[in-house]
């Protein structure tokens, strides 16, 4: 019986252990996670989603600060048009998550960095390109491009000079998609280097809609695959969302596929960016604690565990502050409900907002708890204790189990040290 580790994914000169760890956002998908995948022969990723952040929290820099300080005045308004970003800021921002993480870096794998064109932040193509730039400026060894069409991304970086050194890839739910890509970007004569297939049981944002269930991860990366073999086009394809084991890994890659993303086992790692006591909440979920609901701004349906504290809050919108989600006419759909919710009852000193959510501000505060549908599988992961919770993994020990392992077989941590 195969093992992962029978197989290895092929990047230009680079030949990896085929396992590539999601980019989970705002920090949850930490250097410290990246740099693990990088050291044991993988891809990691860190995102880049709510950079100032991240690195006020990181690096202890103000960014967050000086920007709530220079539209301190708009708070009380409904129109977010005026809040921008400082494209010099966030290039720096970028600069020294990227830079640092490099800096650290080990092993024979790669890091790459998450850019989710859902951020629009208030000037989608010029904070997209500083985005993406900044981080080649860095060091970053690629971009995957998430949530979204990405349709015009490349071209805000077809100047750069590591434009066709770096590698490039983008995440796709449908061969549609993928078509799209590449006749925009036919002129380009640049074709992504990798092309990750995120079916309808991965965590986040979903692109599909509340049908997500008529789908199969399977079906659609076997249609792609096809169409790429037709086509001549020699694109690896990367299958993520549902693959909970090694065997399970194994099957994509005997269907063909240069390697798996896996994300969501990673989450109760000992490296993994999320408060231990979130990842205790993960352990905890049951399969009827996971849902899919429309609550966030994007319009993108969402997987997270139903229990989230950000779902139904009414925080007021911190856009002067974050405002990663403001479109490019400076408008949220979580300050649409909220304002709505506010008009309804002027004497609620706090509302209830049932239909969307603040994601930058719950984010921020890791009150969104996204996962991918197998989550409530992760106590079989794992040894509880006798209080009740549940021992925590390294990542080196889930990275392990997913190379090695065959079958449906999970290899279980070593029991804590008494008293631990």
């Amino acid at each position: 019986m195969k093992a992962l580790d029978d197989y290895r994914l092929r990047l230009g000169r680079h030949e990896l252990v085929p396992i590539m760890i999601g980019g989970m956002g705002v920090d949850i998908s930490s250097a410290a996670l990246a740099l693990e995948a990088a050291r044991l022969g993988g891809v990691g990723h860190i995102s880049d989603a709510m950079i100032k952040t991240v690195t006020d929290r990181r690096y202890k820099t103000k960014f967050v600060k000086a920007k709530q300080a220079m539209y301190k005045y708009n708070v009380d308004s409904m129109d977010k048009s005026a809040v921008k970003f400082d494209l010099g800021d966030l290039a720096e921002a970028t600069r020294l998550h990227v830079e640092h993480t490099m800096s650290s870096k080990t092993g024979s794998g790669l890091v790459f960095i998450n850019c989710m064109e859902k951020l629009t932040m208030n000037s989608p193509k010029e904070t997209l390109a500083v985005r993406m730039a900044s981080a080649l400026d860095a060091g970053i060894d690629g971009i995957t491009l998430a949530a979204g069409l990405h349709l015009g991304s490349f071209a805000l970086i077809e100047s750069h000079p590591r434009f066709r050194d770096a590698k490039l890839g983008i995440i796709v739910s449908s061969l549609r998609a993928l078509q799209l890509f590449l006749k925009k970007n036919a002129r380009l004569a640049r074709l992504p280097d990798y092309v990750v297939v995120e079916g309808p049981l991965a965590g986040g944002h979903l692109g599909f809609g509340m049908d997500w269930a008529a789908y199969d991860l399977a079906t659609i990366v076997a249609e792609i695959r096809q169409y790429l073999a037709q086509e001549q086009l020699a694109i690896p394809l990367i299958p993520a969302g549902g693959i909970f084991t090694g065997g399970d890994a194994v099957r994509f890659m005997e269907a063909g596929a240069a390697a798996v993303q896996v994300a969501t086992r990673f989450t109760v790692t000992h490296e993994c960016g999320l408060p231990d006591e979130v990842k205790q909440e993960y352990f905890r979920a049951t399969e009827d604690d996971i849902e899919v609901n429309q609550i966030s701004p994007t319009g993108y349906p969402m997987r997270m565990i139903k229990a989230s504290p950000g779902i139904g809050d009414g925080i007021r919108p911190n856009c002067e502050a974050y405002g990663y989600l403001l479109d490019a006419n400076g408008k949220c759909a979580y300050i649409t409900a909220w304002n709505r919710e506010v008009t309804a009852h002027p004497e609620a000193k706090r509302v209830s907002v049932t239909d969307k959510t603040c994601l930058c501000t719950h984010m921020r505060n890791f009150e969104i708890w996204t996962c991918g549908q197998t989550a409530w599988r992760l106590k079989d992961t794992s040894l509880q204790r006798e209080d009740g919770t549940y021992q925590l993994m390294s990542t080196e020990h889930v990275f392990r189990d997913y190379q090695f392992s065959t079958g449906t077989h999970i290899a279980l941590p070593q029991p804590e040290a008494h008293g631990r």
